[in-house]
């Protein structure tokens, strides 16, 4: 207890500092949609100019608000005064936006998005209430955007470890579980399944060692947010993870990252080294008896390895393919021994769950379905983003109220949701909530939280194409009905593009999609038909012009067209940059 009263105090003081310090603090966006905007270009251009006119102030790079159409997002904050968010700053504004606000106070006339604080900047409206910020609701989120990824006296200062510090001295990991349970969180990379309960499964297991491994693997077409909470704010992760350690008596974590992600682990890495440092890993954590190891292990580029136990084989060193079950990774994981694998978002949520009652997080959200979805919104959108808003919401409210519908006078068509084993819902859908039970009976899934919108000139059939195009290229072929299944869908679906489909073609999709969801492995294959069922279901107009009409509605068929060569059971099969791969 005392360990983290010294931190706490420590911490507090260097937040003080920042907040009511005599240096003006900048703080810019350097997460992946920052990054990829030019945000390193700006941070360049600041440290550049404060040095060139020997100006004393703190400059912090962040993570994302979730506003990223803002991007590259800076922000200043004058001694005693509010945030002023700056946006779409390009490196060439940095020297007269500095000029003007932090040598001369005058608020500048462009790249002006709002304040954040409790103290108006005249002329400027409240960030709150602009499209994208007024719904949200950051519980894992809640730090991205505000402190710095490699500062842990920042997160420590906004209530970090508080959770874990709770646990170690006034809870028995018994009440942890119990309290996950009781807040009604389940898991958010896919499946829904309550936390609490899947932990409780490994407490039964003979231990140790028994290991907790937590799945950044995020390989979905237009989801980014597990990689958005470890650029923006790894420490809530580590902080999680060694909750659900000591609530299952692990020794042992692994956070299995994406290769090539390099913001995320570097982040990740960091963190994880400043919190040995700070006693908040390794051995008697924060005063107590109980010990607990965290380290990042990399998978390659292959989309099943976002499967739990094709994880486990990966992080074993082996090609990542799935296991049969049983035994279950909570008997037998990782090296044969007892492991529980969660998404990130959902060991996100824990330090917050435990500091602040199940109560709590029960209480927002609906039906079964509690606390806060976070959503990836791209495409056809207006506001494209990452944002966390409770559950609940109506599609309608998260394109229409956040993402600010579809631009340029055009018609909202069709939402891709859940990731390429998703649905396909229609404009109709928008008075679908975002409610796991309730997605899922309209034929698709909340998965890993990507929205991609589509406009009127989106072929329904097309897309379809696409996204099987996707999966099959990601069967990791171990199975049959996958590996043939996928082959022959994704012929099929070519055929039906190309306007030559053959009789009988969508009912032997429909039967080979039967077998798959049957016999297949894993999900990959158990939900490869998923996307096929809910365009055949909202978009039977489409497939019927392109079978019955010969014609594409939209036109979009008729381009090029790049087709995996085959499923992907050795890395040299596909050769970067070669568009004639078939």
């Amino acid at each position: 207890m005392l360990v983290y009263d010294k931190l706490k105090t420590k911490a507090d003081e260097h937040w003080f500092n920042l907040t009511y310090g005599s240096k003006p603090w900048i703080r810019v966006g350097t997460a992946m949609c920052g990054s990829a905007s030019g945000s390193s270009k700006v941070v360049n251009a600041i440290q550049s100019y404060v040095a060139k006119h020997n100006i004393e102030v703190n400059v912090d790079e962040v993570g994302c608000l979730g506003i990223c159409y803002a991007e590259p997002l800076m922000d200043i904050m004058l001694p005693g005064e509010s945030r002023l968010f700056l946006q779409n700053v390009d490196a060439g504004d940095v020297p007269k936006l500095l000029e003007s606000y932090v040598l001369n106070n005058q608020v500048p006339k462009q790249n002006v998005l709002g304040y954040m604080g409790e103290k108006p900047i005249p002329g400027v409206p409240d960030i709150n209430i602009l499209p994208g910020m007024k719904f949200q609701q950051r519980i894992a989120l809640r730090n991205a955007g505000h402190i710095a990824p490699r500062d842990a006296y920042q997160y420590i200062a906004n209530g970090g470890y508080q959770g874990l510090n709770k646990s170690l001295f006034a809870m028995k990991p018994e009440d942890v579980i119990k309290e996950v349970i009781d807040s009604g969180l389940r898991g958010r990379g896919g499946a829904a399944f309550p936390t609490g309960v899947k932990w409780s499964f490994m407490v039964r297991s003979p231990g140790p060692p028994k290991f907790i491994l937590c799945n950044c693997e995020e390989g979905d077409p237009g989801a980014y947010n597990d990689k958005g909470i470890l650029e923006s704010d790894p420490y809530t992760l580590l902080e999680g993870m060694t909750i659900a350690g000591y609530a299952t008596g692990a020794t042992k974590g692994f956070v299995f990252i994406r290769h090539g992600h390099d913001g995320p682990i570097d982040r990740t890495e960091n963190a994880i080294r400043k919190a040995y440092s700070l006693g908040l890993l390794g051995k008697n954590i924060l005063g107590s008896d109980f010990d607990f190891d965290i380290e990042v292990a990399l998978t390659g580029e292959s989309y099943v390895s976002g499967e739990e136990t094709a994880l486990m084989d990966s992080v074993e060193g082996k090609r990542a393919m799935p296991r049969p079950r049983p035994p279950f990774p909570a008997a037998s994981g990782v090296w044969g021994k007892p492991s529980n694998i969660n998404n990130v978002k959902t060991l996100a949520y824990t330090p917050e769950i435990i500091s602040r009652g199940a109560e709590w997080f029960s209480s927002i959200g609906v039906n079964r379905s509690t606390g806060t979805a976070i959503l990836c919104l791209s495409g056809s959108i207006t506001y494209p983003g990452l944002y966390e808003v409770p559950m609940g919401l109506s599609l309608g409210e998260v394109i229409d109220g956040i993402g600010g519908g579809v631009p340029d006078g055009k018609n909202l068509k069709l939402l891709q949701t859940g990731g390429p084993l998703g649905g396909v819902l229609s404009a109709d859908s928008m008075s679908i909530h975002l409610d796991f039970e309730e997605m899922r009976e309209a034929g698709a899934i909340l998965g890993s939280g990507g929205i991609i919108v589509g406009n009127e000139d989106v072929c329904a059939v097309d897309l379809t194409r696409v996204l099987v195009a996707f999966c099959q290229f990601e069967s990791c072929g171990k199975c049959f009905p996958c590996r043939l299944g996928m082959e022959h869908l994704l012929e099929i679906t070519e055929r039906i593009a190309r306007c030559e489909s053959q009789p009988g073609d969508l009912e032997l999709m429909q039967s080979i999609g039967s077998t798959m969801e049957t016999a297949s492995l894993c999900g990959h294959g158990q939900l490869g038909f998923g996307p096929i069922r809910s365009a055949l279901t909202h978009f039977a107009d489409d497939f019927k012009a392109h079978i019955e009409e010969k014609r594409c509605p939209t036109g979009g068929c008729a381009g090029s067209r790049f087709v995996p060569k085959n499923t992907r059971p050795f890395a040299t099969d596909y050769v970067p940059g070669d568009q004639h791969a078939r």
